[in-house]
């Protein structure tokens, strides 16, 4: 029997989102990119068309359809859309940003997934939930593409959840991740572990600064 080669995922967040909801906990707000985001999906579509890429998934979120308009513009595959990996519900601190957050709920910001794990973030999901949300609709996507390679543009709460279930570490150790605007991790599924290839790649790095 023929011997797959791994299974590639490709995770993709979002690009750089507008001022008022930088440093915020955006959550499920649908907010548009800024425009830095802007340039950003412009460089990150040239980088994308550069691969071959099988099949591609997204948020339905309008900061993720904006990131990728560049490449479909170009293109790219179009995806399909799964309302399962829009961002985590932020639920009471939605729209707060982190020094509120430690004012208003007593929680040092930081320990953002910590709290979601033990389910400390009112009104929002807790870890079981998250997991219930993303980790099926992981695996149908890794179940339906052996051996390909597959786009997923999301989000970085989202990317984080990945992490966490195919490198089967506690969600807050992925914090010690950095998963930045715009920025892409390629993992390979081998039938013994799973890869990193690669971590947080920026193909926007060198825009001036704002």
């Amino acid at each position: 029997m023929k011997n797959l080669s791994p299974t590639r995922l490709l995770l993709i967040r979002h690009a750089e989102v507008e001022t008022r909801y930088q440093h915020v906990f955006g959550g499920q707000i649908d907010m548009n990119l800024s425009p830095r985001g802007h340039e950003q999906a412009k460089i990150l579509a040239n980088y994308l068309l550069g691969k071959k890429i099988d099949a591609l998934y997204a948020s339905p979120m309008k900061r993720v359809q904006q990131t990728l308009a560049p490449f479909l513009d170009c293109g790219g595959r179009r995806p399909t859309i799964l309302p399962a990996l829009r961002e985590v519900n932020f639920g009471d601190w939605t729209g707060f940003n982190w020094e509120q957050v430690r004012e208003k709920f007593g929680v040092h910001p930081f320990d953002w997934l910590d709290e979601i794990e033990l389910g400390r973030v009112p009104n929002g999901e807790n870890g079981i939930q998250f997991r219930a949300r993303v980790e099926p609709c992981l695996n149908e996507i890794i179940q339906k593409h052996p051996g390909q390679f597959v786009g997923i543009f999301c989000h970085g709460g989202v990317i984080r959840l990945i992490l966490s279930t195919l490198l089967g570490l506690p969600l807050p150790k992925t914090n010690q991740f950095e998963i930045e605007y715009a920025g892409v991790t390629q993992v390979a599924l081998h039938p013994h572990m799973n890869e990193i290839e690669l971590l947080n790649l920026t193909p926007w790095r060198d825009l001036p600064q704002p």
